[in-house]
């Protein structure tokens, strides 16, 4: 489904086509018997009448990259802040915050974090609160040719004692139940059925298995880095079938950055500083991950 977004715009004498299905209505109404005041409610042709028209339009699409003057040529690196628009994601404990708030403030500081350290350049799936498919966040990746991919999320659960960030990367064959459930809740989250049988025909086995090996080892950078700077999940590299994670057609995590859930880690993830630590430790795992990949492949 395309995301749309309704305009309202001024008609009058400038929008010519409006005046005259107003007209045309009009007289309608009179030939069945309506008998308006034709003085006060028929406009003259060029009179000047304020009214609405409401048209319904595409959601703007924009591949926007984010880089330092030196950054120019180097990899880039697309940023999805997860949820938006109608579609909030979890709503922390305290009911003061939605999840789609949280992952798009964390996507713009990891963004501007990126681009001071000038060793990538960045993309953003979304910068606003915008719904979009997860297709679409993966064609984001693809129309780019990104060298790696990163969606934040924050976790939530039954369970008000649990907390800790996990990171995800792409498996046939779920890690655990609950890496299942997680997936299986983030695909539910707006994927483009129709293209969702595709996959096959868009990248061979072979490629497909170097895709996930790559993400297995993309996430375990990020654990490494994580480790000892904040709270990690008890085994924090988990993997499933993340839908936008199999179509990003690059290395690609689901970063879950905590529970909100759960108080304290509620408290944590609206925290500026908190949030740094996050950022620093994502920040330098792409950076290593990029690097590395890219001495193999040259």
């Amino acid at each position: 489904m395309v995301p749309m977004i309704t305009r309202t715009v001024a008609a009058g004498a400038a929008i010519a086509g409006a005046v005259t299905v107003a007209a045309l209505l009009l007289a309608g109404a009179g030939r069945t018997g309506a008998t308006p005041d034709r003085n006060r409610a028929v406009a003259a042709v060029g009179e000047a009448r304020t009214g609405r028209l409401t048209m319904v339009l595409p959601a703007a699409v924009s591949d926007r990259i984010y880089a330092a003057p030196s950054a120019v040529g180097r990899p880039i690196v697309v940023i999805d802040a997860g949820h938006g628009g109608q579609d909030p994601g979890a709503t922390s404990v305290s009911g003061q915050v939605h999840e789609k708030d949280l992952t798009l403030a964390l996507a713009r500081e990891l963004r501007d974090t990126l681009v001071e350290r000038g060793r990538v350049r960045v993309a953003m799936t979304r910068d606003d609160d915008r719904y979009l498919t997860l297709d679409e966040r993966a064609a984001v990746a693809q129309r780019l040719d990104a060298s790696t991919f990163v969606s934040l999320h924050m976790d939530s659960a039954p369970n008000p004692l649990a907390r800790g960030a996990t990171i995800y990367s792409l498996s046939d064959v779920a890690s655990d139940a609950e890496a299942a459930r997680a997936a299986a809740a983030d695909n539910r989250g707006g994927s483009d059925e129709a293209g969702g049988g595709s996959v096959a025909a868009m990248l061979s086995d072979l490629a497909m298995r170097d895709q996930m090996n790559a993400s297995a080892e993309f996430a375990t950078r990020v654990a490494g880095k994580s480790a000892g700077r904040f709270e990690l999940r008890p085994e924090p590299h988990r993997f499933a079938d993340f839908h936008v994670l199999r179509r990003a057609a690059a290395p690609a995590i689901l970063f879950e950055a905590g529970y909100i859930s759960n108080a304290d880690d509620e408290l944590l993830l609206r925290d500026p500083e908190h949030r740094k630590a996050i950022v620093l430790a994502l920040a330098q795992a792409i950076e290593a991950d990029v690097a590395t990949r890219s001495r193999i492949e040259s």
